[in-house]
């Protein structure tokens, strides 16, 4: 199915992309923790290549493609040499690659969704198997940094609702006979748009109602 919406090449092209800005933020972090240049490669590889593994794992996929095509690995790596010499200069360029860090997001549960599908999840499985292609890497990086997962603190712009929209688009296409170029590029341009929109005016999930709680805000 992904190869009748995407040539082999683009489809290439675009995870290749998506890799390497998942793999900023890993590296990124690794730098504010002070980590070395092997614990920033564990946390870039780690980042980028998570949701993936999981996701082909989960399906059956085997061997995954993290392990059969070169680039996925060596993309991270070129990713963290660039952090590593450079890691002033991207910090300043933050905003750009939390655009390109959207993109990848919303690439990702589309590619996600998509590939579960064709492996005979039913389409709320695949949906939520497309959210945690987007969003696996992330929820890894974190864990392994000794923080809370990004996507489960309130005090952090939507992440995973916009992959859970994007994902969602996505089995409603399959659903209607309706996916094919365009309307798997417009469920991940939904999730790209939600996530910038998040980034832009601080949107975030509600917490509980009427909540007695002793956490710090």
């Amino acid at each position: 199915m992904l190869q009748d919406l995407f040539t082999p090449s683009v489809l290439h092209s675009l995870e290749l992309a998506g890799i390497f800005v998942f793999a900023i933020s890993g590296a990124l972090l690794a730098v504010r923790k002070n980590f070395d240049v092997f614990g920033m490669a564990v946390l870039a590889e780690v980042t980028a290549l998570g949701g993936g593994l999981f996701r082909d794992l989960v399906i059956g996929a085997v061997p995954p493609a993290a392990f059969t095509d070169l680039g996925y690995f060596v993309m991270p790596l070129v990713a963290t040499a660039l952090v590593f010499f450079l890691h002033p200069v991207v910090e300043r360029t933050q905003a750009a690659v939390n655009a390109f860090d959207a993109a990848g997001l919303g690439l990702f549960c589309v590619t996600g969704t998509t590939k579960a599908y064709e492996y005979g999840l039913g389409l709320t499985q695949s949906a939520v198997l497309g959210m945690a292609t987007g969003v696996g890497g992330g929820v890894l990086r974190d864990v392994l940094a000794n923080e809370a997962p990004s996507l489960l603190r309130w005090d952090r712009d939507l992440y995973a609702v916009p992959a859970i929209v994007g994902s969602t688009l996505v089995v409603l296409f399959i659903r209607f006979e309706a996916l094919n170029p365009f309307t798997s590029s417009l469920a991940a341009l939904a999730a790209f748009a939600l996530r910038m929109l998040a980034l832009r005016y601080s949107w975030r999930a509600p917490r509980a109602w009427n909540r007695r709680s002793t956490a710090t805000e």
